[in-house]
């Protein structure tokens, strides 16, 4: 119950940073992305400060084995840059260069009733949806590939 309650305050906190910032609002955050017309640099402060606090937390987290409330810290365990890494990366660019949200943004945008953002969530579950399907597709006819050599 401790973490649950945790987990709806941090994102609670979360939501409503994202509301404060502007990044909630598609409109901002094209206006940041328009480097060749209006651009608009205050996301670009939202975006540091997030990345100082995310790079001290890491820090912090890297050291400990418990968190503050005594649950397990779970790091990942795969640094390496892929092609699937950078590919991705491009793909949830361009996605956010078109919609003007990224995930977290856009379920806050959802909550507030925002249109394009129930169309950006449905895509984007249907999206994971379809990559869910490739994945274990792949992995099953790569189970069936190794099968057929140890014969």
């Amino acid at each position: 119950m401790k973490y649950a309650l945790t987990s709806l305050l941090a994102g609670l906190i979360f939501g409503l940073g994202l509301i404060v910032s502007g990044m909630a609002n598609p409109e901002k955050v094209l206006g940041f992305l328009d480097i060749a017309g209006q651009w608009d640099p205050s996301l670009a402060f939202v975006m540091g400060g997030a990345i100082i606090v995310g790079l001290l937390a890491f820090a912090l987290a890297r050291r400990r084995t418990l968190s503050f409330l005594g649950f397990t810290m779970n790091t990942l365990a795969n640094t390496r840059i892929d092609t699937r890494l950078v590919l991705g990366s491009m793909m949830f660019g361009v996605g956010w260069g078109v919609a003007g949200f990224c995930p977290g943004p856009a379920i806050v945008a959802l909550g507030a009733g925002e249109i394009k953002a129930a169309v950006f969530v449905a895509s984007m579950v249907a999206g994971m949806m379809a990559f869910e399907a490739i994945e274990r597709v792949a992995r099953s006819s790569e189970g069936e590939m190794r099968g057929y050599q140890k014969d």
